[in-house]
């Protein structure tokens, strides 16, 4: 083959928006810490109900996520087992499970009758790919049921960032892009789920200072996971987003607010 031909039947891959190996670091590093829990149970405990509201018992259920080693037993109230799989190596070591790459590692074929996906699936390099993974895990007609961070999360703190990158001339990303419902319902049915829906959950939470904030997202695992590294915030930048956060509060606290989409799909 010649190289002109090489060079016209080559593909181009293109590079992880995410880097793979700092995103079980994060996660890690939170378990070690001790995990913020709070949304992560407002988001577990919304599937636990919607999962009551569908009369069947499961026999094998696939839990992707599981930040608080509890879930599992909770989870075993609908499920008979439960094999838990998470991106960081502490929280699924916690739980009994094993750490995966949802884009990567194969579940396996017609394995489950029902998977829980909570918080992970936004920071995934190939969500179509990963949801396609996961529809092939699940026998026919077992439901996908799990929560992820929505587009419009974190508007205070990003507003708060790109404040401080115009003093200094210089806005760079240091936020996540993230999915908003409309894109979310359209994946699923590509990857071959039936009756997609996605619901809107909009958390407003209320923080003293920007610190506060940036302490809960690390101990959520949270913090920015890009592999296209921005360059380091300088001590004037900082203090310039803290002021910016700052100037958004009313009675002393800035209100933030994270969008938590839900979603529930069945396999074909």
């Amino acid at each position: 083959m010649s190289r002109a031909a090489a060079r016209r039947t080559s593909v181009a891959v293109p590079p992880d928006l995410f880097d793979r190996r700092l995103r079980a670091i994060r996660r890690d590093r939170a378990s070690r810490s001790g995990p913020e829990l709070f949304l992560f149970e407002r988001a577990f405990e919304e599937c636990l109900d919607r999962l009551r509201d569908i009369p069947r018992a499961y026999r094998r259920a696939l839990l992707l996520g599981c930040p608080s080693p509890d879930w599992p037993a909770r989870l075993s109230a609908v499920a008979a087992a439960v094999d838990v799989r998470d991106p960081g190596q502490l929280f699924a070591a916690n739980a009994g499970g094993s750490q995966v790459e949802e884009d990567r590692d194969d579940f396996g074929a017609n394995q489950f009758d029902l998977c829980i996906a909570i918080g992970t699936l936004d920071s995934v390099n190939e969500l179509p790919r990963a949801l396609g993974m996961i529809a092939r895990a699940l026998e026919p007609d077992a439901p996908l049921i799990g929560a992820i961070s929505g587009a419009n999360s974190l508007p205070a703190l990003r507003s708060a960032l790109i404040e401080a990158g115009r003093h200094k001339g210089r806005i760079v990303g240091r936020t996540h892009p993230r999915i908003d419902a409309s894109t979310l319902a359209p994946l699923l049915s590509a990857a071959g789920f039936n009756m997609p829906v996605v619901d809107l959950d909009r958390v407003r939470l209320r923080y003293r200072d920007l610190d506060d904030l940036i302490l809960d997202l690390r101990r959520m695992g949270a913090t920015s996971v890009l592999a296209q590294r921005s360059p380091p915030m300088t001590r004037g930048e900082i203090n310039l987003a803290r002021q910016a956060f700052a100037a958004q509060a009313t009675d002393g606290r800035t209100e933030e607010i994270v969008e938590i989409l839900h979603f529930l799909a069945w396999s074909q």
